[in-house]
C-alpha cells in the first residue's frame, strides 16, 4: 500500500505537518478506512476514540515506539519481532524485507486465530495478528514475494488476488519482477495494473488442468428450465433469422448457450472417430429478449440451455512482460498445457503486455499449449497492444510438436476483439491462433502469424492487418469481411479441409495483397478444398463473395512461375455416400485483382461439375434463354497467357465450367450462372456442355470449347474482343462456338493463330467460324480482321473480297454462313445454298455483263421479262394455205430467233374487213415444224381478236417461232390483210 494514502480513503497522512493529524477515529469511520475489512475486523476491539496517540513520523525503526497506539517498522520481520505490541494497535511498516522493497503496509493488531497467509494476515508475538488496512489497492510485495530467481513468487501473488478479489480491490504493481514456478489457479476478479512488471514462468510446471492466471466470473452459471408451452415456442424460434425471443428475456445481460448433445454436426475428416461435435449455438440476450449474435442452427431440440450472467463492468488488466522458460511439463504426448491467462469472465479487457521467452532461451516444449491467452465461456472480451508469441512446432534436426500450439486459443466465445496484437514468427511456427467456436470475432491492426478456427466460426472481421506464413485457415459463416490487409504466404485465405471448407456466409475482401512466399508453388487467393466426405453439416462456397482491388505480390523472388489462382473448389458438386449437395454463391464478384514482381498473370476459377450444386434460388434453361440464378462478374483481372496446349484440353485454363451436354441438372437449384468477364487479359476458357449466359468483353480470347456431348445450353457474346488462338497444333479447330441461344461478336478483331509458336495466318480457317472469302459463323456485327491478315490473303491473290466485309460488318446467325458473291463469272455464280437460296439475290454476271436475280428456283434476269412478237400478211385475198405471215419485209426467214425461254400466252389479231367475213386460221411453227395448229382468227363476234393459247407454249433459249397462214374465208376483198401478235413471257433462267 502506498504509505500516502493519497485518494484512497479520505485520510492523508503528513509526515511533516501535525496539524493536519484528525483528532479523533471512530470505529465507524475506521472500518469504512478499511474498505470493509471483514468479519475478522468487524469482531474486534478497535476503539481509538481519544486519538491516534504519535503520528507514523514519529515512530521510531527498528522496535518501533511503546507510547501511543501506532508504530512503524523498517520490515515484516521486525513487527513480528516486536513483543511490545498490544492489540488495537496500528503499525505501518516500510517494506516487507527491507524499507523501500515496495511491501510497505498499514495494519491493525489484534487477537486471533485467522488462517495465516502471510500478507493480509500476519501471525505476531504472543498470539496476536496482524491485520492488513488494503488502502485502495493490492500489490504484491505486501503478501512477500522474494524475486529472487528461486523462490516461487507465484505463491504469495496467488494469496494477493484472493485478497483483492475477496475486498473487490484493484491490484497495482506497476515494477518489480517475479519467478511463477508451480503455482497456478491464481484467480483474477477486480482491475489488475501490472505496468512494467516482469513475470517469469517455468514452463516445466505448466498444468494440463489449470492456467497461471485464471480471469473468472464472480456469478455461477444457470440451468435455465422451461415449461412445455414456453420451450416449444422458444425451440421456434431458434433457427437462422431470429432475432428476438421473448421467452429469454429473464435472462437478460446474459450469455446463453444451447446444445444439443444428440444432434451431430461437423464431422472431422482424417481423425478416424471424431464423429462430430454436438450441435450448439451461443448468444447474448439483452432487454426483451433481443438476441445479440446470429443464430446459426436450427434447432428440434436442446439437451441443456444454460445462462452464464455477464458482468456489469468491465474488469481491466493491463501492463506486465512474461518470459517464458520455453521447455516442457510433458515429453511429447500430444496432450496440452495452460501457461499463461485463462478468461472466464465476459467484459475483459486485457492489454499493453508482452509475451516471449527468456533471453537466451529457446523453445524447446513437446507438447502443445492450449495459449498463452485462452478465452472460454466469455462474452465481450478484448485483447489490445499485446506482444504474443507463436509457437514452434516443426524444428528441423531435432523433435517437434506432434500438434498444432497455440499461443492464443479458445472456444465458445462471442464478440471478441483482438487490437494491434503482435504475433509473429519463421515457418517453423505453429499459428499463434487455435481457436472453435467464435463468433463475432474482430482483428484491427494486427500483425499475427496466423489467425484459425477450426470449427464453426461466425462472423470474422479483419481490419488494417497483416497475418503471416502460417495464414487464415477458418471454417464457419456469416460476415468475413477482410479489408486493407497484407498476407505472406501462398494462400490468402485457406479454408479447412478437415472441417468441410465451408464458410455459410458472405465474403469481402477489399484491398488486400498477398505476399507470395514461394514463386515457385501455386498461390490461391480463396483455397476451398473440402474432402469428398459426409462431414454432418451442408458444406459449399460462401452465398457470396466480393474480391475487389487485390495483389499477388511476388516481388523479390528468384523463381516466379508458379500458377497463380483466384478461387479454387472440389471437383465434385455433392457428396457421394449421401447426396448431399454443396452450396453455392448466388454472387461472385472479383474485381481489379493484379499481379506484381511478374508478368504471368492469374487464373480465376474451374468448376467441374456444376449439375448438383444447390444455389438456394431457382434458375433454369427454357426454349427462349438462360434464366440464371447466378451472377458472377470477374473485371479487370491480371489474367495469364496460359502455357501452349491442344485448343480442346483444360489442363491450363483461365476459367472452365465444365459438363457434357447431355448430363442432367439434379433440379431449377443447380448453377445457371450469369457470367461477366470484362477486361480479363487473354481468356482460355470452356464452357463444355453446360448451361450458361456468357459474355466476354475487352479480353484476348484464347481457344474456346463449347461443345462437349452437345452444344453449350446457353448464350455467348464476345464483345471488343481480339480473338487469337495460340495453340499446339493437333489438327483439330481452335474454336467451338456454338451455342443454344447463339453466338455474337461485337466489334471483336479476328488475328491470325499461333500454332506451335509460329504465327499462321494461312491457317485461319482452323478458328473454326471463319473461312476467308468462303465462311462466316454466328452473329457479327462490325468484326474487323487484323491487318497481317488482310496483308497476307492480299499477297495471296485472295484479297478479303467486298461480300466478306459485308458479312463481317453485319451477319445473323439464321444467314448463310458461306460467302455469296455479288459479281463475276457465269461460273462463280453461287451457289443458292450460299445465300439460303433468297429470292432476290443478284449477282453481276460478267460474261453476260449484267445483273441476274435468283427467283427462288433459278436465275432470272431483271428486265424485259416480257415480249410482243409482231406478224402480219399484206393481202388475205391472194394467199394460199402454208403462206408465211412476215415479221418484216425482205426478212430472210420470216422467224423470231427467242434470247431466253419462255411461252406463248395469248395472241391478238386483226383484219381490215368486216366482222363474219374476216376469219381466217393459221398455225404456229417452232424450229421449222408444225407447233400449235387451228388457231382461230377474228370470228363473227370480235375483230380484233384476243385470244389465248390453251395447252402447253413453252419454247426454249434459240426457238425459231413463226406463223402460217392454214385457210381463209372464201370472197375476201383485194388487198384484205391482217396482223398478228404474240404474247410471249420469258422464263429468265
Amino acid at each position: 500500500m502506498n504509505t500516502d494514502h493519497d485518494g484512497n480513503d479520505g485520510i492523508e497522512l503528513n509526515e511533516k505537518d501535525e496539524s493536519v493529524r484528525p483528532s479523533a477515529l471512530s470505529r465507524r469511520k475506521l472500518l469504512a478506512a478499511l474498505g470493509g475489512a471483514g468479519a475478522a475486523l468487524a469482531g474486534s476491539t478497535l476503539l481509538l476514540e481519544s486519538g491516534w496517540g504519535q503520528s507514523i513520523a514519529e515512530a521510531t525503526y527498528g522496535g518501533g515506539s511503546s507510547t501511543g497506539c501506532c508504530r512503524k517498522y523498517a520490515s515484516v520481520n521486525d513487527m513480528k519481532a516486536d513483543t511490545s505490541l498490544v492489540a488495537d494497535a496500528l503499525v505501518h511498516t516500510a517494506g516487507y524485507y527491507d524499507p523501500g522493497d515496495g511491501g510497505a503496509a498499514d495494519y491493525i493488531v489484534q487477537a486471533g486465530a485467522l488462517a495465516e497467509d502471510g500478507g493480509s494476515v500476519i501471525a505476531l508475538q504472543n498470539g496476536l495478528q496482524a491485520i492488513l488496512l488494503p488502502g485502495g489497492s493490492i500489490g504484491y510485495k505486501q503478501f512477500g514475494t522474494v524475486s529472487d530467481g528461486v523462490n516461487d513468487d507465484g505463491a504469495q501473488i496467488k494469496k494477493a488476488h484472493t485478497y483483492a478479489n475477496v475486498r473487490r480491490l484493484p491490484v497495482v504493481d506497476e515494477s518489480g519482477e517475479y519467478w511463477i514456478k508451480q503455482t497456478n489457479l491464481i484467480v483474477i476478479q477486480t482491475n489488475v495494473s501490472w505496468g512494467q512488471t516482469k513475470f517469469h514462468i517455468a514452463e516445466s510446471f505448466n498444468s494440463k488442468t489449470n492456467a497461471r492466471f485464471h480471469v473468472t466470473s464472480r456469478q455461477a452459471p444457470v440451468e435455465i428450465a422451461l415449461d412445455a408451452p414456453t420451450k416449444a415456442a422458444f425451440l421456434a424460434k431458434m433457427r437462422p433469422g431470429t432475432t428476438i425471443c421473448p421467452e429469454l428475456a429473464a435472462y437478460k445481460n446474459s450469455l446463453l448457450f444451447i446444445v444439443d448433445d444428440n444432434d451431430k454436426v461437423g464431422a472431422r475428416f482424417g481423425y478416424p472417430g471424431q464423429t462430430g461435435w454436438s450441435k450448439e449455438d451461443f448468444f447474448v440476450v439483452e432487454e426483451h429478449g433481443r438476441i445479440v449474435g446470429d443464430i446459426a442452427w436450427t434447432f428440434n431440440n436442446y439437451t441443456s440451455l444454460t445462462a452464464y450472467p455477464a458482468e456489469d463492468s468491465y474488469l481491466v488488466i493491463d501492463g506486465g512482460t512474461f518470459l517464458l522458460s520455453g521447455d516442457s511439463a510433458g515429453n511429447n504426448n500430444s496432450a496440452y498445457w495452460h501457461n499463461g491467462i485463462l478468461v472466464k469472465r465476459s467484459r475483459t479487457i486485457i492489454r499493453n503486455q508482452w509475451v516471449g521467452l527468456e533471453p537466451g532461451a529457446s523453445d524447446t516444449a513437446l507438447d502443445p499449449r492450449y495459449g498463452f491467452y485462452y478465452l472460454n465461456y466469455v462474452y465481450d472480451v478484448t485483447l489490445e497492444n499485446i506482444r504474443a508469441i507463436p509457437y514452434e512446432q516443426n524444428r528441423p534436426g531435432t523433435e517437434y510438436v506432434l500438434i498444432g500450439t497455440y499461443g492464443i486459443g479458445g472456444r465458445r466465445v462471442l464478440n471478441a476483439t483482438f487490437r494491434n496484437v503482435t504475433a509473429e514468427g519463421s515457418l517453423y511456427h505453429w499459428g499463434v491462433f487455435g481457436t472453435n467456436l467464435f463468433k463475432n470475432f474482430r482483428i484491427e491492426n494486427c500483425r499475427l502469424n496466423r489467425v484459425d478456427v477450426h470449427f464453426h466460426c461466425w462472423n470474422l472481421y479483419v481490419l488494417d492487418s497483416e497475418i503471416g506464413y502460417r495464414g487464415f485457415t477458418l471454417t464457419g459463416g456469416g460476415d468475413l469481411i477482410i479489408e486493407n490487409t497484407k498476407r505472406f504466404g501462398n494462400q490468402f485465405i485457406g479454408f479447412r479441409t478437415d472441417f468441410g471448407a465451408k464458410w455459410d456466409g458472405y465474403i469481402r475482401i477489399r484491398n488486400c495483397r498477398l505476399v507470395i512466399d514461394n514463386g515457385a508453388n501455386e498461390a490461391i487467393a480463396l483455397d476451398y478444398n473440402p474432402a469428398d466426405f459426409d462431414y454432418k453439416y451442408p458444406i459449399g462456397y460462401g452465398r457470396s463473395i466480393q474480391l475487389e482491388n487485390f495483389t499477388f505480390d511476388y516481388t523479390g523472388l528468384p523463381n516466379t512461375n508458379g500458377t497463380c489462382r483466384i478461387m479454387r473448389i472440389a471437383s465434385f458438386s455433392k457428396i457421394t455416400a449421401t447426396g448431399s449437395r454443396l452450396f453455392f454463391p448466388q454472387l461472385i464478384e472479383f474485381k481489379n485483382v493484379t499481379v506484381a514482381g511478374r508478368d504471368k498473370g492469374v487464373r480465376i476459377l474451374h468448376i467441374q461439375n456444376p449439375f448438383g450444386f444447390h444455389v438456394g434460388k431457382a434458375g433454369g434453361v427454357d426454349d427462349q434463354r438462360v434464366n440464371a440464378n447466378c451472377y458472377m462478374r470477374f473485371e479487370n483481372i491480371e489474367g495469364e497467357k496460359v502455357p501452349a496446349q491442344q485448343s480442346e484440353s483444360t489442363s491450363h485454363m483461365s476459367f472452365l465450367l465444365n459438363g457434357l451436354g447431355t448430363a442432367p441438372y439434379d433440379d431449377e437449384y443447380a448453377l445457371y450462372p450469369k457470367i461477366d468477364f470484362v477486361q480479363v487479359g487473354d481468356f482460355w476458357g470452356h464452357f463444355k456442355g453446360t448451361a450458361a449466359d456468357v459474355t466476354v468483353q475487352r479480353s484476348t480470347v484464347n481457344c474456346m470449347d463449347n461443345y462437349s456431348g452437345g452444344q453449350m445450353r446457353g448464350r455467348l457474346v464476345l464483345d471488343n474482343c481480339d480473338i487469337r488462338a495460340d495453340a499446339v497444333d493437333d489438327g483439330k479447330v481452335l474454336y467451338t462456338l456454338t451455342s443454344q441461344f447463339g453466338t455474337t461478336f461485337l466489334n471483336c478483331t479476328v488475328h491470325a493463330p499461333i500454332l506451335n509458336g509460329t504465327t499462321r495466318p494461312d491457317l485461319l480457317s482452323r478458328c473454326g467460324f471463319i473461312e476467308m472469302n468462303q465462311k462466316l459463323q454466328y452473329n457479327h456485327v462490325n468484326t474487323s480482321l487484323s491487318k497481317q491478315v488482310i496483308d497476307y490473303f492480299a499477297a495471296q491473290g485472295n484479297p478479303v473480297q467486298p461480300e466478306f466485309y459485308a458479312m463481317l460488318k453485319s451477319h445473323h446467325a439464321s444467314d448463310s454462313s458461306l460467302m455469296a458473291r455479288r459479281k463475276g463469272t457465269t461460273a462463280q455464280r453461287p451457289a443458292p445454298a450460299n445465300f439460303l437460296s433468297e429470292k432476290g439475290f443478284a449477282y453481276f454476271d460478267t460474261d453476260l455483263e449484267q445483273v441476274v436475280v435468283w427467283d427462288g428456283t433459278r436465275w432470272v434476269y431483271p428486265s424485259k421479262s416480257n415480249d410482243t412478237l409482231h406478224f402480219y400478211m399484206a393481202d388475205l385475198s391472194t394467199a394460199t394455205a402454208g403462206a408465211p405471215f412476215k415479221r418484216a419485209e425482205a426478212h430472210p426467214s420470216q422467224a423470231y430467233v427467242v434470247a431466253q425461254a419462255g411461252r406463248v400466252s395469248k395472241y391478238a389479231v386483226h383484219v381490215n374487213a368486216p366482222s363474219g367475213t374476216a376469219s381466217f386460221t393459221f398455225d404456229l411453227w417452232k424450229d421449222g415444224t408444225v407447233w400449235i395448229s387451228g388457231l382461230a382468227g377474228p370470228g363473227t363476234a370480235a375483230n380484233p381478236l384476243v385470244a389465248p393459247i390453251a395447252g402447253s407454249a413453252s419454247f426454249d433459249e434459240g426457238s425459231r417461232i413463226e406463223v402460217r397462214l392454214a385457210g381463209t374465208a372464201a370472197g375476201l376483198s383485194a388487198g384484205t390483210y391482217a396482223t398478228l401478235d404474240l404474247y410471249v413471257h420469258y422464263a429468265n433462267y
